[in-house]
């Protein structure tokens, strides 16, 4: 599991002019299975990303992929971690 936290950058000026993309992009994640949450980091700092079932390498491009990356609009940093113990309404993810 992973999350993925997006931090306004440069160039987040521009963000309105991706916005349309960034929410396909977005969609795709949630359509691919990968993503679980999408979410926005309290005061105006960016956005987060909980993805699932992917491996690293694959979302390192997928998130290389996303507009608001290619246009600097936001920094990404990919957290990995290994759940050790959850709610049982998260179990799925011990799996």
């Amino acid at each position: 599991m992973f999350f993925v936290l997006l931090r306004f950058s440069q160039n987040k000026e521009q963000a309105s002019h991706y916005m349309d993309a960034h929410n396909q992009w977005i969609r795709r994640g949630f359509d691919d299975g990968v993503f679980l949450m999408v979410g926005s980091l309290q005061s105006g700092l960016g956005g987060s990303i909980i993805a699932y079932g992917v491996s690293r390498e694959d979302l390192e491009n997928r998130v290389n992929e996303d507009p608001f990356v290619v246009e600097r609009i936001v920094a990404a940093e990919i957290l990995e971690i290994a759940p050790k113990k959850a709610d049982a309404r998260l179990s799925f993810l011990l799996g």
